[in-house]
């Protein structure tokens, strides 16, 4: 057992041997950043004060080895090898929201686009989803294995719990939904879970920034916003291979028709059958020549690693973004899973 000290707050956990920081962390029911729990996404990372930990396995691009050098690790894989103070935000925001461990069932499959379904899920008679705008849940398959969705509809409005899922190629689960899955079908999860929604305690502009289906916690955070009057300015830029990736894009146009939102869709790659004439590269970019400052800013980013790791190294390094002032849902699939890192 090792006594971990969390700064600024001062909070104490113990942690059991051989047991991750942020394990210890949410078992005693305190929150700390976190996303994947896998060392793929880096939302965990937090700088070691004092004491030695074993860095556990990870993404290298997640923990590189300079940051290491500078005390940094990630927490949902570090263990202790001795007491501890570390450098970590606790999140008060969620504390008190119960994790439960759910059956459910495929009430509605919608097809949104070719490669991009709807899952709208049905709750037992005496259960409801409590969590935050832009939270995710873990299926609990058959295998042992999970597999992570964000919720795209805001809480005020889940009578059904909704889930925008994406056709990965060869990939067991999605390739499930798309080929076997019917409506009724019974499924398990777990949540909520993650640390990705709206700081309501700042007054900042907001820059929302989605690929593909990173859209969906999005969505959720931004209909909780409005319904809730937030008038906070927010702009929210979506990118896309092709037009057909921005699957909901009427949706976005229609805040953006009301006001209260202002809505740049990009396109990286569009064919000259697509007819497209909008904006066109890579979506971080997009905001980047539309905000060279963004010191006095909040952004929110979801989607593919590489648009999310990009984001956060660009903004911060080029627009003056607070490192504190970047969240990010990062969707990492089986593929991103890290291999070992070999102990140095």
């Amino acid at each position: 057992m090792h006594n971990v000290t969390i700064q600024p707050s001062g909070l104490q956990l113990q942690v059991e041997e051989g047991e991750a920081i942020l394990a210890a962390a949410l078992r005693q029911g305190f929150v700390l950043p976190y996303g994947c729990r896998n060392g793929a996404c880096g939302s965990c990372k937090g700088r070691i004060l004092s004491g030695t930990v074993d860095y556990g396995v990870y993404q290298p691009k997640a923990l590189t080895e300079e940051e290491k050098a500078n005390g940094k690790a990630l927490f949902c894989q570090a263990k202790p090898l001795s007491d501890l103070v570390i450098e970590a935000r606790t999140i008060g925001a969620v504390k008190g929201i119960e994790v439960k461990t759910l059956p459910c069932r495929v009430q509605k499959m919608e097809r949104l686009a070719d490669d991009v379904m709807a899952l709208h899920l049905k709750l037992p008679a005496n259960e409801k989803l409590v969590y935050l705008a832009g939270q995710y849940l873990e299926f609990l398959l058959k295998d042992g294995s999970r597999r992570s969705f964000s919720m795209a509809n805001a809480p005020h409005d889940a009578e059904l719990v909704q889930l925008h899922v994406r056709h990965v190629a060869g990939g067991a689960f999605t390739d499930h939904v798309f080929g076997k899955m019917k409506e009724r079908d019974i499924l398990r999860f777990e949540g909520p879970l993650g640390t990705f929604f709206l700081r309501e305690d700042s007054a900042k502009p907001i820059v929302f920034v989605a690929s593909g289906t990173g859209f969906a916690p999005i969505k959720a955070i931004v209909e909780e916003a409005l319904h809730k009057g937030i008038a906070r300015p927010m702009t929210l830029y979506w990118g896309g291979r092709r037009p057909k990736d921005l699957y909901m894009n009427a949706l976005a146009e229609s805040w953006a028709a009301q006001g209260r939102i202002t809505y740049t869709p990009v396109i990286s790659d569009a064919s000259p059958e697509d007819a497209w004439t909008g904006r066109m590269g890579f979506v971080h970019r997009a905001v980047m020549e539309d905000f060279p400052d963004l010191s006095g800013h909040q952004v929110y980013a979801c989607g593919v690693p590489v648009m999310v790791d990009a984001a956060r190294r660009d903004f911060t390094t080029l627009c003056k973004l607070p490192e504190d002032e970047f969240y990010a849902d990062s969707f990492t699939t089986q593929a991103d899973l890290p291999q070992p890192v070999a102990p140095k």
